[in-house]
């Protein structure tokens, strides 16, 4: 039986978002065949997804711990611009976006990465609400609405 992690959702092709996975969810991240993944939460992951990530040669980018002590703190500008720096490179794919939930940190950057596709502001926000749930973050929306694609790439 394979099972996805929480929130798992597929963002386009070889792009996937979800939360942090446990033991059951790792022979479902296996059939995906990643390359990377972007790790936004400020803890570790734990050592069993790190161990997964080594022996199947996955590029584990923990970009959480850069700025961020506490699950609490909003994500930056910083490692939004790391992200999507990763996402718009080809060698990155197939990639797994993910934090402890995968509701605000990794919605805010799918959020961003949609800014850069171009898609209007109330589909941005519908989809980072169904992910978010009861649980949206105002700040979050703000930020997406706010964000300055041509950081990525100026």
């Amino acid at each position: 039986m394979l099972v996805p992690p929480p929130n798992f959702g597929l963002v386009e092709e070889n792009l996937y978002r979800s939360g942090a996975p446990d033991l059951l969810n790792l022979p479902f991240l296996e059939t995906l065949g990643l390359t990377s993944v972007i790790w936004l939460a400020p803890e570790e992951p734990d050592d069993a997804f790190s161990d997964f990530c080594t022996s199947h040669d996955i590029t584990l980018h923990h970009l959480g711990v850069l700025y961020s002590t506490n699950a609490w703190d909003p994500i930056t500008e910083d490692i939004v611009l790391q992200a999507l720096h990763l996402l718009v490179q080809p060698s990155t794919y197939p990639v797994l976006v993910m934090c402890n939930l995968g509701r605000h940190r990794t919605g805010t950057v799918i959020g961003c990465l949609r800014k850069l596709q171009r898609w209007c502001l109330s589909a941005i926000l519908e989809e980072y609400r169904r992910y978010a749930g009861q649980k949206v973050r105002v700040m979050n929306e703000q930020f997406i609405e706010l964000f300055d694609e041509e950081l990525v790439f100026g």
